[in-house]
């Protein structure tokens, strides 16, 4: 690679955010646009009415994207809070081991902490 040769930056900027980097927006619009698609397609095959395929297609595509981005983001936010309490037990745990407060935790004793 010579010096005058950059690498592309292929980020797209949405209201000043990447969005690469959105959690669950790729799968998303790629679920609500080939389902859009699907739905158009098959209505347009049993009506031929072009005007009222492309209203399916539009109705389907935002139906599936607000279904699988609310199904998603609700798993993505299920999990991080689950990760942040492991975390947190894990630190927990690593203060406590060899401690006095960790035989107290592992004989089933009431410990305030």
């Amino acid at each position: 690679m010579s010096e005058d040769e950059k690498p592309v930056d292929r980020s797209l900027m949405l209201f000043g955010r990447d969005v690469s980097k959105i959690p669950c927006f790729r799968s998303t619009m790629l679920s609500g646009i080939w389902g859009g698609i699907g739905c158009g397609l098959g209505y347009f095959m049993f009506t031929s009415r072009v005007k009222a395929s492309c209203d399916v297609a539009m109705a389907c595509f935002t139906l599936i994207s607000l279904g699988y981005w609310t199904q998603c983001r609700y798993t993505y936010s299920k999990t991080k809070f689950e990760m942040m309490r492991m975390q947190e037990a894990l630190a927990l745990a690593n203060l406590y081991e060899g401690t006095e407060m960790q035989r107290k935790i592992e004989a089933g004793e009431k410990v305030d902490v």
